[in-house]
């Protein structure tokens, strides 16, 4: 196992950090087994209200509990101040280079981020070049993920703005750990997070079609058998809002409708959990049937909004990450507070040589990879795993991106032998409309397995309460 990483609660001296003291103290005065039997309780707890997730590709849609930690991340107020500012920043620099790409295309004229990286991207949508949106917001709803390297500073390793989920384990970890332990919140100000489905509605509000006072929205999902499922109908529920499948709405005369026992009703905003390929047969994948025939022609029209907008993807692929710090300087006349992971693309020769001579040290990613899988992660992988991924980056160099092993720093978890370290990311949830606005916090993932760096709960992460302490 990694042993020159971060970690959150301890300093290398193996002394607590101050912000953890108190967490410490009273960890220190808790009975033997009694950490087990609150673990207990939180399975049994999850299990009852059906927090669960899909995994694709096992027998029948396999349901699984995403394993819930008990020891919090705990993170103080200057060090979120920092993140928050970077976080606005970075998203307000996406919304601009989405608006760009399908606008003037300035950003390419200059050469600044290839302008075949973008043209012949599979998230490329040509139906949206010259399509006004309300506001120029194009990313209404962001999951950014952020990691801490070896010497505390943090980094983004990703960048979620097509329909990122896991901000319903945000609030039911929250929910949690209030029920269990609700004593600590009595030693500890914590930043509160349950008001995000509240700040949600209202975004998805703001941004409805012009003239509209009192906008109807709606969550369109795929249906029970997708993975997120479950977050779907939470934030339907915790909003007051309809959740629909494709066959609820209907497109007449260029106008949205949803079915209901009185009749159909106008739909304004729509905040799709569908990917861009199946939220219309008549655009895009005919054999779809999940989404709405006609949906794209009123979105252009301008009779509804959908959040977040057709063709963010062009702006989370991997391939497009690396020049971040670019648009931010381009868009914005800002310097980045938020650096990326150092990146070698590796369609450029110099950086693949490089690669290829130091698989073996390096994390490699398919730039249309997600979930975790699609990955290298070479100082854990064999010979033969990395003689495939040469194989395949020497046919493909273009699909690729590399970077460097970060020691991720470490948290203590509750493990079967008991609290142990284990490795961790942050994905806090930034909210744009009329202004950006982000809940204190976000989901922690961690990767469970010891020695693990792939947090993803597809590969077996888990998730922990997120803490924010008031100043």
């Amino acid at each position: 196992m990694r042993t020159n990483f971060y970690n959150e609660m301890y300093t290398a001296e193996q002394s607590v950090r101050a912000h953890y003291a108190a967490f410490a103290d009273w960890l220190q005065s808790r009975p033997a087994g009694w950490l087990e039997q609150k673990r207990g309780e939180a399975d049994a707890l999850f299990h009852r209200l059906g927090i669960t997730f899909a995994v694709y590709g096992e027998e029948q849609g396999t349901e699984r509990l995403i394993p819930f930690d008990i020891v919090p991340r705990v993170l103080t107020a200057a060090e979120w101040a920092t993140l928050a500012q970077g976080l606005e920043q970075r998203v307000r620099a996406l919304n601009a280079f989405i608006g760009d790409v399908y606008g003037a295309q300035r950003i390419l004229a200059e050469g600044i981020v290839p302008a075949d990286v973008i043209l012949t991207n599979a998230q490329f949508r040509p139906e949206m070049l010259g399509v006004r949106v309300p506001g120029n917001t194009y990313t209404h709803i962001a999951g950014i993920d952020i990691v801490r390297a070896g010497a505390g500073e943090f980094y983004v390793l990703e960048d979620n703005l097509r329909v990122p989920s896991g901000v319903s384990y945000m609030l039911e970890d929250r929910r949690m750990m209030m029920r269990l332990f609700p004593d600590l919140f009595s030693i500890y100000s914590v930043a509160p997070v349950e008001h995000y489905p509240e700040l949600l509605l209202d975004n998805l509000r703001s941004v409805a079609p012009a003239g509209i006072n009192d906008p109807t929205v709606v969550l369109l999902t795929p249906g029970r058998f997708n993975s997120a499922y479950f977050e779907h109908a939470f934030l339907a529920q915790q909003m007051g809002i309809e959740l629909v499948e494709g066959q609820d709405l209907f497109v007449r005369d260029d106008y949205v409708y949803m079915r209901t026992t009185r009749g159909p009703q106008r739909v304004d905003v729509i905040y799709r959990r569908i990917d861009d390929d199946f939220l219309d047969p008549l655009a895009f994948r005919a054999d779809s049937a999940l989404g709405v025939p006609g949906l794209l022609t009123a979105y252009r029209a301008g009779h509804v909004n959908i959040t977040n907008a057709v063709g963010t993807g062009i702006a989370d692929d991997k391939s497009i990450y690396p020049y971040v710090p670019e648009m931010i300087e381009f868009y914005l006349s800002e310097r980045p507070i938020l650096n990326n992971v150092p990146t070698w693309i590796l369609r450029r020769d110099a950086d693949r040589d490089y690669v290829l001579a130091n698989l073996k040290d390096l994390v490699v990613k398919e730039v249309h990879g997600a979930g975790g899988y699609g990955m290298l992660i070479g100082p854990a992988s064999s010979k033969a795993q990395i003689e495939e991924f040469r194989a395949r980056i020497i046919a493909h160099p273009e699909r690729y991106i590399a970077q460097p092993t970060l020691a991720l720093s470490a948290c203590p978890t509750f493990v079967q032998q008991g609290l142990a370290p284990r490795h961790i990311d942050l994905r806090p949830f930034v909210l744009s409309g009329r202004e950006v606005r982000i809940v204190p916090g976000g989901l922690t993932r961690v990767a469970l397995p010891e020695g693990s760096l792939v947090v993803n709960s597809s590969q077996g992460g888990g998730t922990k309460d997120t803490w924010v302490l008031e100043a």
